[in-house]
């Protein structure tokens, strides 16, 4: 069984350094990139793939070279065996669409050179866009079934089929379980969650977390990189270039409202910073 997870960066919100350029688009070089959260779902179901039924798991990103990082992380989350680096400046600026095309044209070479794609998983959505499309194009460029909002899953590799329960339009109230044929693209929802009931199944999974451990430490090591001529892309379908999608203005994230009342203390005020000392002394430790 042979898997490839979808992850990307996406900008750490958290740091409140998000820099972007005079056109609105996102200058990554200068903006914190953490692994996107939604990612973690599709790396647990591709690693209960995996303890289930064994074979070999790859992460592949679009962007920078400072994803390797990202990467990296994906690495150690999901125990993968090699990481996939498409980066080039062609492909900077990219919306969905384009991404769909470089990633769906990177999978086409991976089957062609490396080995068939049985699964691929993707994020249920990025914190930085949140469409929700570029699992959905990219399965349609393989031209590939879908399944989304999956909450739990199995396959049946000799007969080729993945069995799933998926939430109907994200109703948690709501649940149908559907069946595809492989290759098939999975998103799951984040509702999901990894189930390792057998004996046999935690073990390997303790076993697999150990071997990933050195591997994770070296993982460039393990890394492989494509630019758009590895990928056979025209440069005029990929990136900006390929985008049909215009950023018409950026609006800057507003700061959260604080919530608490706060008092002004002037340093040179004694009376004010002896009642602060007051104030702060129940919960400093020692003396």
């Amino acid at each position: 069984m042979r898997s490839v997870v979808l992850t990307k960066g996406v900008p750490d919100f958290s740091e409140g350094a998000v820099s972007f350029d005079e056109d609105g688009h996102l200058e990554r070089g200068k903006t914190p990139t953490v692994m996107n959260p939604n990612d973690a779902f599709a790396l647990e179901a591709a690693l209960q793939t995996r303890v289930r039924h064994g074979g070999h798991v790859s992460v592949m990103s679009m962007g920078p070279p400072g994803y390797k990082s990202v990467l990296g992380e994906a690495m150690e989350a999901v125990y993968a065996d090699d990481l996939y680096l498409l980066s080039d400046r062609e492909c900077a600026a990219a919306d969905t669409w384009a991404t769909a095309i470089t990633l769906s044209s990177a999978l086409e070479k991976y089957g062609d050179e490396i080995a068939d794609v049985d699964l691929l998983f993707a994020g249920f959505k990025t914190a930085d866009g949140e469409t929700g499309q570029t699992g959905p194009q990219t399965a349609w460029g393989l031209e590939w079934p879908i399944v989304t909002h999956v909450i739990a899953l199995d396959v049946d590799p000799e007969a080729r089929t993945l069995r799933a329960k998926r939430l109907v339009e994200g109703d948690v109230d709501e649940i149908e379980t559907v069946e595809a044929p492989l290759p098939c693209a999975v998103v799951p929802d984040p509702e999901f969650s990894p189930t390792y009931r057998k004996a046999s199944h935690r073990l390997e999974h303790k076993r697999l977390r150990a071997e990933t451990q050195e591997r994770a430490e070296e993982y460039e090591e393990y890394l492989t990189s494509w630019d758009h001529v590895d990928m056979n892309l025209d440069p005029d379908y990929i990136g900006l270039s390929g985008s049909p999608t215009i950023v018409s203005s950026v609006d800057p994230i507003p700061k959260a409202p604080s919530e608490r009342e706060a008092t002004m203390v002037d340093p040179t005020d004694e009376e004010g910073m002896a009642e602060v000392l007051e104030e702060l002394q129940p919960f400093a430790g020692g003396d």
